[in-house]
């Protein structure tokens, strides 16, 4: 149940902020909106509020914005199909944009309940290198071999880079001075590295937590971009992709670790959808920009019958990746 939950909440978290992004946007562009739906399927409650009906549906498995003109012509001011092509992929960008921000929140959350690993020492290893060379718990290691380290990551990079017979020139700030050691590692089988013996201190300091928020949604954008592009190389293999039936399983399995990792989990489900969402197929909105940029750059000649025709072919394909996707989670999920 608690899993059944969870994986509820995500989907309304990852989908009503995309939808409610377009209406948004919409709105300043001075396009009708239908219709404001929370869920899918049958309508339990429905409240009309000026030209727009909000709606709870019975699936809560996601929900909409109907807007006026969206998917046939309609010669009116109020139409998305009246609105300039700039405002239209304004429309359009506005749910992407808003699953960035999504992520960008869960990551931040994220750190600031697991907190951060800085470059500032938890500990020194008795007999160690580091403590020969005079390191101490609390000291915070600003530069090795004149590389600046600003985080923990940098520090790793730079010891692990270190090369036999070299020595690494630590400077490290202990209050306010600042001092230099000379540590030679040393190689521990265990771990197959040269080590110093340090450990480093967590933070869970907010303004640190949303600085480094963007820049590791960052990082997991690139690294889902990799993905992606290993999907259609083929470097990927069909049991390494998941659909909802997967993510249910992989929902469990982070919830069991705590809140953090749910909310990484989140943050890497909702950069997926944003980047999934900007491919150009019909049917998505990126394939919407992708028949927006082509009316242009055609003069006209590529025209609503035509992107309606290439909108019908891509949700075929779309739904047919969806169930293949979800016959392989189910085989996956039975073994």
């Amino acid at each position: 149940m608690k899993t059944a939950i969870l994986f509820v909440v995500m989907l309304l978290v990852l989908v009503i902020p995309h939808e409610w992004g377009h209406m948004t946007v919409a709105r300043w562009c001075g396009v009708k909106i239908k219709e404001f739906s929370v869920g899918m399927g049958p309508l339990i409650f429905k409240k009309q509020k000026g030209d727009t009906q909000y709606s709870l549906r019975l699936l809560p498995l996601g929900g909409f914005c109907a807007m006026e003109g969206e998917e046939e012509s309609i010669d009116s001011p109020t139409s998305y199909s009246s609105k300039t092509n700039p405002q239209k992929i304004a429309i359009l960008l506005a749910g992407v944009t808003m699953n960035i921000i999504i992520a960008v929140l869960a990551v931040t959350v994220s750190l600031c309940i697991s907190g951060v690993v800085t470059n500032s020492l938890d500990s020194v290893v008795a007999g160690s290198p580091a403590e020969k060379a005079g390191l101490r718990a609390g000291d915070t290691i600003i530069a090795i071999n004149g590389e600046k380290t600003g985080t923990w990551e940098r520090v790793v990079e730079e010891i692990s880079s270190y090369k036999e017979g070299e020595t690494l020139e630590i400077t490290y700030r202990r209050g306010n001075e600042t001092g230099t050691a000379s540590v030679v590692p040393e190689y521990s089988e265990e771990t197959k590295s040269y080590m110093i013996g340090i450990a480093a201190s967590v933070s869970r300091d907010f303004l640190k937590c949303a600085r480094l928020g963007p820049v590791t949604t960052w990082e997991l954008n690139k690294a889902l971009i990799e993905g992606f592009k290993m999907i259609f190389t083929g470097h990927v293999g069909r049991d390494d992709v998941a659909g909802p039936v997967g993510l249910v399983k992989i929902v469990d399995t982070a919830a069991d670790y705590g809140i953090a990792p749910y909310l990484m989990l989140l943050a890497i489900v909702s950069l997926n959808l944003a980047i999934f969402n900007l491919i150009p197929i019909p049917g998505l909105d990126g394939g919407k920009i992708f028949f927006i940029l082509l009316k242009i750059i055609s003069g006209g000649r590529i025209n609503d019958e035509m992107e309606y025709k290439a909108t019908v072919v891509g949700m075929i394909v779309l739904l047919t990746l969806f169930a293949l996707i979800t016959f392989n989670d189910v085989m996956n999920l039975f073994g």
